[in-house]
This record gives C-alpha cells, structure tokens and sequence, in this order.
C-alpha cells in the first residue's frame, strides 16, 4: 500500500543545514495502554508535559534544527501539538497508512530526508546522549550507521551489543539477564544513501533486518555515551519518568 508523502511545516522545511533527526512516534504502545489508554506513546503526560517535549527539547538544545517525524497511530493529535506548541519549528511529517515496523518508518523518513546523514530516535525514549560528538565520529569513521550504547547492570529487558577496541559491532545478544553490558539506546546516525540502496521490503523491523542482518557487510559501530536513559515503554519507567524529569 503506498504510504503518505511528506508534508511540510515551519519556516524552511526545505533546510539544507545543521543536524537532521527523525523522530519514531508511529507505534500503538500497547505496553503503555493501561496507563495513557488514549493517546499515542510519546504523548503521555509526563511530569506535566507530553514525553515528546522533553525529547524535542532536548534535541533542540543539543543543536538539531530540522526533525522528521515518522507517525501513524493517532498521529492528528501529535501534529496539532506541534503547530500549537511549536510554530516556529522546521520539520517534516511522514505518516504511514498502516503500521510498517521500525525499518519501514526509518526507510520512509529516509526518502523526505535532506541531509546525507540523519539522527534517528525513538519518541518514547530519551537518551540524553552527547549529539555533536556522535555526529562527529560518525563523519569522521564513515560509518554506515552508527549505534549510540548505554552502559547498564543487572538487567533483562534488554539484548547486548558487543563491540571491538575500534567500536566495530561484533556481535547482538538476546534478551536475558546480564550483570553488565552495552544496551543499544535506540539512538543512531545513519549514512541516509548507503541505507536506501539496501533491497528491503516496505514493512520490516530496523533491528532484525538491518542491524542484526548487514553489521558484518555494512560497517556499524558502536559509540559508548554512560548518560541519562528512559524508555517510557512499559508502566513502571513511564512512572519513573514523572519523578525524574521536569
């Protein structure tokens, strides 16, 4: 099914410079439902404002100037609190006609993308990662596509990623409890080119069909980043996220 094109808002949505970042914010969230049963994810109220403000915020502070947000579910509500709440800001939407999985959002956002490599996160997740030194080294070692890590202990929601001594991926690990090891954050640089011309289907999973499938072809790396994470996907850290941000 062909999907929505881009459509465009702000005062140069035709931008040609500084750091591009695409937001997902298309899911169902059905994790979440229990406690925000009628909004999409990155819209739960959190310490007073939606989740996403947080994020843009943030991104917003770190130096990006030009967002595309990837949205489905309920997206009217989503966009109708960027023109409200964000007028002046310059971003693109691509919207899916039906859910495409995390590849096929990013492969979407991709074709409305200007820059030659974009920032990529995740709208229920802040990782408050350092993004002119991401962007930095993913330019300077030309990677493909470069995965932001986080450093965790004792924990089980997540796989691991292992890298070597030049932050190569090495290898993903399934879910299961580890003491410690590297997370993947849901925070990547993407080399836009080298990603399009990959032969994926229209819907397909970011992580299994491109991470986990072409680490060892395409060259990914891994850049450490030990700084504030939260995944807003399951009750108890939406919870958490009321405490901790404000």
């Amino acid at each position: 099914m062909a999907q929505s094109p881009a459509f465009q808002k702000g005062p140069d949505a035709n931008f040609d410079s500084g750091y591009e970042c695409i937001i997902l914010a298309g899911g169902l969230g059905t994790r979440l439902r229990s406690a925000v049963p009628e909004l999409p994810k990155c819209m739960a109220p959190v310490a007073g404002k939606p989740f996403i403000q947080h994020l843009i915020d943030y991104l917003l502070g770190q130096g990006v100037q030009q967002f595309i947000f990837a949205l489905g579910y309920k997206h009217e509500i989503i966009t109708n609190f960027l023109d409200k709440n964000y007028p002046s800001l310059t971003y693109k939407i691509v919207l899916e006609d039906e859910p495409l999985g995390t590849g096929g959002a990013i492969l979407l956002a991709c074709k409305a993308a200007i820059q030659k490599n974009v920032m990529i996160v995740n709208g229920d997740t802040l990782f408050k990662v350092n993004i002119p030194e991401l962007f930095n080294f993913h330019i300077q070692q030309q990677s493909n596509c470069t995965l932001c890590l986080k450093p965790m202990k004792d924990f089980d929601r997540y796989g691991v990623v292992e890298i070597n001594e030049n932050n190569f991926i090495q290898s993903f690990k399934e879910k299961k409890y580890y003491s410690t090891g590297l997370i993947n954050g849901g925070v990547y640089a993407l080399q836009v080119e080298k990603f399009l011309r990959l032969p994926f289907p229209e819907k397909f999973s970011f992580e299994k069909e491109f991470l986990e499938k072409y680490y060892e072809s395409e060259k990914m790396m891994g850049l450490v980043q030990d700084e504030y994470f939260i995944d807003i996907g399951i009750p108890e850290d939406f919870e958490r996220a009321s405490k901790e941000l404000r």
